[in-house]
């Protein structure tokens, strides 16, 4: 198990076709460690996806500002607006005087209640798209999730698809890419991770989730940026047959001890 005891910022890594991944890792007691990424996008209209941990604050900033003069950064898309996604935007807004904020209606609501300015909000309607000069965002709620207002999205163009916190892996320790990864480490991190973020997986409809998991695999995206695991090139078929495996298959293993079921029956 990692002897991680803080939250740790690495250098930038080349995600492919103008995507950049910009990689964090938390200590989690008794659990290992969590990735924690943002993504930057480069080209004529640049593009940050979540502005990591406040707590990395200078480091992020630092790393952030390697890869791109902030004065020309357009866009920060917000996946949601939990303080692992968020830590960041207020410093990086202050210093990107012309990036607009992109998230819907209940995203920004809850920027509203955080105290953000509402005035650099690019409001995605239902149904819309994010046009840039270059490529297509299309919009899309991830597999799971831990907050309603999150938004993922399909860059068509270089058939990336980004999935907030889905796919997400609790890790033994620190690794670069997704490859290394070993079959039980993902397995089990993935699992894990998925009973704390998304518990309500406990009761999801198995046959229904098992479609949305066939339309991800038809979908067939390039690479798969989440929130919380390295980059997955060509990773679909692998990621999804886990997930499928784990909640599809066995709920057993996965009962929820804070369910309204099981506490009826601690309670006789």
């Amino acid at each position: 198990m990692s002897k991680l005891q803080q939250p740790v910022m690495l250098s930038a890594l080349m995600a492919g076709d103008s995507w950049t991944v910009l990689p964090a890792f938390v200590p989690v007691p008794g659990m290992g460690v969590l990735p924690v990424n943002s993504f930057l996008l480069q080209g004529s209209e640049p593009l940050l996806v979540d502005t990591g941990l406040a707590m990395l604050g200078d480091a992020y900033l630092e790393v952030l500002a390697s890869e791109i003069d902030l004065d020309d950064l357009c866009w920060i898309w917000l996946s949601h607006t939990d303080a692992d996604h968020i830590g960041n935007l207020a410093s990086v807004l202050e210093r990107a005087p012309k990036a607009k904020v992109v998230t819907n209606f209940l995203g920004m609501g809850k920027m509203n209640m955080l105290g953000h300015d509402l005035s650099r909000v690019h409001l995605l309607e239902p149904g819309a798209r994010l046009e840039l000069s270059d490529r297509t965002l299309t919009p899309v709620r991830p597999l799971y999730y831990d907050a309603p207002e999150t938004i993922g999205f399909m860059d068509s163009r270089s058939g990336t698809f980004f999935a907030a916190d889905s796919f997400g892996a609790l890790l033994p320790d620190i690794v670069s890419t997704f490859e290394e990864i070993d079959e039980d480490s993902l397995r089990d991190g993935m699992a894990l991770w998925s009973t704390v973020d998304a518990p309500w997986l406990t009761s999801a409809d198995q046959a229904k989730f098992a479609q949305a998991l066939s339309a991800m695999r038809q979908i067939a995206p390039e690479r798969i940026l989440s929130g919380h695991l390295p980059v997955a090139n060509r990773g679909v078929e692998r990621l999804t047959r886990i997930v499928h495996e784990f909640w599809c298959t066995d709920t057993e293993r996965v009962a929820d001890p804070l369910s309204i079921e099981m506490v009826a029956a601690s309670l006789g």
